[in-house]
């Protein structure tokens, strides 16, 4: 747990669920080196913990989930590259973290926020967050994964947010597909923590094959038929897989291992 005042990110646990929250309400949750790496040790103790079964990613405050890299600390010549724990960071952005993740957007997420952001499986946003990557006003482009966002919505909208640097409020945002529910403010971070507490009861081995290959099909359909074959071997001859299935029959609620 990280429970140091003024620290720059901040853990917890509730049951299975490991809460990831950034924490410089004061620089709109701008990331900072700090922040990447230790959000990327936090990342690699909950794939290797197995009492985690998910992870729920915000920010503190209201006002801002995350507004990208501290361009500050940028133009200063800070290095924000290297190392394992970067790379964890990279992979969680890229949505490629072995555990399901629920993004639960307190406020506004932009540049490298939304790029963090768009790492999660889920998400839950606050009516009052916009969404957006103003890379292209400050001579940038959205280089940490924002040019794959037609992934998730239609390729024309995604282009439109890219290439204008023009945000959009929630209810839009939901309407594109961009994030999966809306709430009210002060009701974000407990819809988000049931979104996930719903997920982290089902089986791991299940959670993992699922969304590996789900976001195959998406980006490379030729891998994720490859790795079909390779998650049905190891899902469909495991013991939870048993579990299930007795407790389906014993009317009880099933106790994973995790293999």
């Amino acid at each position: 747990m990280t429970d140091i005042e003024n620290a720059e990110f901040l853990l917890d646990r509730h049951g299975p669920v490991m809460i990831i929250r950034l924490n410089r309400p004061q620089a709109r949750n701008a990331l900072t080196r700090t922040m990447m790496q230790g959000i990327g040790a936090a990342v690699i103790a909950a794939e290797t913990d197995p009492s985690v079964r998910a992870v729920l990613l915000t920010g503190t405050g209201d006002r801002a989930f995350g507004s990208g890299m501290d361009l500050r600390a940028f133009a200063g010549g800070t290095d924000f590259g290297g190392g394992q724990e970067t790379d964890a960071y990279g992979r969680l952005a890229k949505g490629q973290t072995s555990i399901p993740v629920i993004g639960a957007a307190n406020g506004t997420a932009i540049g490298g926020g939304l790029e963090l952001l768009l790492g999660s499986d889920v998400i839950v946003a606050s009516a009052a967050a916009k969404f957006g990557f103003p890379e292209a006003k400050r001579g940038l482009f959205a280089a940490g994964g924002g040019t794959s966002i037609g992934t998730r919505i239609p390729l024309g909208i995604a282009l439109e947010l890219l290439l204008t640097g023009e945000f959009i409020d929630a209810d839009r945002a939901y309407q594109i597909g961009l994030v999966n529910a809306v709430a009210a403010p002060d009701q974000v971070f407990d819809t988000a923590l049931a979104l996930a507490e719903k997920i982290a009861a089902n089986a791991p081995l299940g959670l993992a094959a699922t969304k590996e290959l789900t976001r195959l099909a998406v980006t490379d359909s030729d891998l994720a038929e490859q790795r079909l074959s390779k998650w049905q071997s190891i899902v469909f001859s495991s013991a939870d897989a048993k579990e299930g299935a007795m407790a389906f029959v014993e009317k009880r609620s099933p106790n994973w291992q995790g293999r």
